[in-house]
């Protein structure tokens, strides 16, 4: 990520790049921004990472008008810690996001929220938590499969539903986090990668540069600036 920023740059205006990969929910997928880069995040920085992650939303996975949420442990405006409750505000009045309040860790599955936003910390505990429940999950539905010739011969019959719905909990197929704000193209992958996440990875790249994201990024956050 340090490398990221010194060989390529950031945008002009960008404070501080955000990692923003996409979760499973029960709806389809969300972006959860910031899980890794910035752990000591102010409130102008979630505010970037809440624009940053609208367009990425709107132009690579055509969701319009996609839903922001600040990660709180309560859905009052007056709850949180320090920096959640400084940010709620200037979320709220930011004019080009669709903000819709706070969100409670259990409710970013069911996709209540398109963008997640949250310091890095907390962000990378729901992203390990997602991935350790994920695996956890797979490897018990398919050992339960397997306890009697009832459960194999039922396993059979709904396979292919089965199988496309625990293809969601796997996170190497939507390839990498990309490093957003940054004057190129960066995806950030883990070290024990597949080969299916570094093939998305790089097509996650393709549409990125397609889309121009870095272009509709810029020139949101400069026309915020004037």
């Amino acid at each position: 990520m340090v490398g990221g920023q010194v060989i390529v740059g950031r945008l002009k205006g960008v404070e501080r790049p955000p990692l923003a990969p996409l979760i499973p929910t029960e709806t389809g997928t969300a972006l959860l921004i910031d899980c890794g880069a910035n752990v000591d995040a102010r409130p102008s920085h979630l505010v970037q990472f809440a624009k940053m992650g609208s367009v990425y939303m709107e132009s690579v996975m055509k969701v319009k008008n996609p839903r922001v949420a600040i990660v709180n442990i309560g859905a009052e405006e007056d709850k949180g810690n320090a920096l959640v409750k400084e940010t709620f505000p200037l979320l709220k009045n930011c004019p080009d996001i669709n903000f819709i309040g706070s969100i409670e860790a259990r409710d970013i599955p069911a996709g209540y929220a398109d963008v997640v936003v949250c310091e890095a910390f907390v962000g990378n505990v729901i992203l390990k938590l997602y991935e350790g429940v994920g695996g956890t999950l797979i490897k018990k539905v398919k050992a339960g499969m397997m306890t009697s010739l009832r459960s194999k011969i039922g396993a059979l019959l709904v396979k292919p539903a089965l199988k496309e719905t625990l293809k969601a909990f796997d996170l190497e197929q939507y390839g990498g986090a990309p490093l957003l704000g940054l004057n190129g193209l960066v995806v950030k992958t883990h070290g024990s990668s597949k080969a299916i996440e570094i093939k998305n990875s790089v097509l996650q790249c393709v549409t990125f540069k397609e889309q121009k994201i870095n272009d509709k990024i810029k020139e949101k956050i400069t026309l915020d600036d004037e």
